[in-house]
């Protein structure tokens, strides 16, 4: 089958569409034929080989965290879904590469794609629509009445979670340019902070929960906006010694997290704050419920651009200008 192939690791490394070996899926397993895929910071992460020492995967592997597409096949002990049917999915870590035509997904990780969306949409969601359920249902358990900061409003973390908070009953600030304003405020966000002309730790406070997805500059600062007993959680580092004993990872690496976060660890804790860091993971009950919020209405994607599948490299240039409005998708079909 075609796929797109990273060869080795390397920054802003180009992906080869070359021949991989068609998938053999196992008992648990569902066979999907790809129509779309989304694109996300992870895997431009994991491409630039910042990210070996937790996810240890060795090139040559096909990258390739949300698919949209149709049920070809299913092994013997699958019981939820049949051939034909149209799914969606954001497969576990180790089971990746929905940058290929078909792509073997455990059942568990599956759920059927939301009726109103077309495949391209559908794509967009399942990777970020998960971040921001798990942070901000799961981790932060956000009640209604509650306020949320959402830095980068206007991504394809940001412009889900604003949707997400605002159904929860959330009070929801976000951090976003003057040309993004207006999008995010259309998804629901309360306060629009302009990150280039105002300083949000000094507009913002008594906040209950902080979303960080930026950098360790922007993550310090949060600190100041919560209140005592808040909750900074961070998709993007640095890892806690929590998510280190988690994912298993080797007493050398957990050594090196714990010093990773040491710092911001112990600024939390000066401040009464609560800091963790989420890495997301496959879960297809949790995207069931999301796909009922995006048919009600609810929750709907943002998508800035949708490239045809051989363009898959342009597409990586476009979310690696960090500027994309919510998700960019490539389309097999």
């Amino acid at each position: 089958m075609k796929a797109f192939i990273l060869d080795r690791y390397g920054k802003k490394q180009a992906l080869r569409l070359g021949d991989m070996p068609e998938p053999v899926p196992g008992p648990d397993d569902v066979l999907v034929a790809v129509e779309a895929a989304g694109l996300n910071q992870l895997d431009s992460k994991i491409r630039d080989g910042a990210f070996k020492p937790i996810l240890p995967y060795k090139p040559p592997l096909v990258l390739g965290h949300d698919l949209a597409g149709t049920v070809v096949q299913v092994g013997a002990k699958v019981r939820r879904f049949k051939a034909g049917d149209a799914v969606y999915a954001r497969p576990r870590d180790g089971q990746i590469g929905t940058f290929a035509e078909r792509i073997a997904v455990k059942e568990a990780d599956l759920a059927l794609k939301p009726a109103n969306l077309t495949m391209a949409e559908a794509a967009s969601i399942p990777l970020v629509g998960l971040t921001a359920w798990q942070v901000l249902v799961e981790r932060a358990q956000i009640k209604p009445g509650q306020k949320v900061l959402i830095h980068a409003g206007s991504g394809g973390v940001g412009t889900s979670a604003i949707q997400l908070a605002k159904h929860l009953g959330a009070t929801v600030a976000t951090t976003a340019s003057a040309a993004n304003a207006a999008l995010v405020r259309e998804l629901g966000a309360d306060i629009v902070i302009n990150y280039r002309s105002q300083k949000f730790e000094e507009e913002l406070s008594g906040y209950d929960v902080v979303l960080n997805s930026l950098d360790a500059a922007t993550l310090e600062k949060s600190l100041r906006v919560l209140k005592p007993g808040g909750k900074l959680i961070s998709i993007s580092g640095p890892p806690d010694p929590a998510f280190a004993r988690a994912r298993g990872l080797n007493v050398a690496i957990r050594l090196v997290l714990r010093m990773m976060s040491a710092g911001i660890r112990r600024k939390a804790k000066r401040a009464g704050v609560d800091y963790s860091f989420l890495f997301m993971h496959a879960d297809g009950g949790q995207l069931g419920r999301i796909a009922k919020l995006i048919e009600d209405g609810t929750i709907r994607p943002v998508v800035d651009g949708v490239f045809p599948f051989e363009q898959l490299n342009e597409a990586f240039a476009t979310i690696d200008t960090g500027r994309a409005k919510g998700k960019v998708v490539v389309t097999l079909k």
